[in-house]
């Protein structure tokens, strides 16, 4: 079940729905880092393609983010 949050991107308010284990792991990077769920959002907009969804950009990131914290 897809979960949804609210963010303000850009002046803009949307809402982006993803699964709870996505979720998960960007809590897990905003616990880390002390950075707020807007912050990041805006990041991983600003680095996605033109024609790639924000919740696909959003899982990307969290699958890489997931595998990364695996090799060390």
């Amino acid at each position: 079940m897809l979960k949804k949050r609210s963010v303000t991107l850009k002046g803009h308010a949307t809402s982006l729905a993803l699964e709870p284990d996505f979720w998960s792991v960007i809590d897990d990077e905003l616990n880390d880092t002390g950075g707020s769920l807007a912050g990041l959002i805006t990041s991983i907009d600003e680095m996605r393609e033109p024609d790639q969804p924000l919740s696909s950009a959003c899982r990307v990131w969290a699958l890489k983010r997931a595998l990364g914290a695996g090799q060390d």
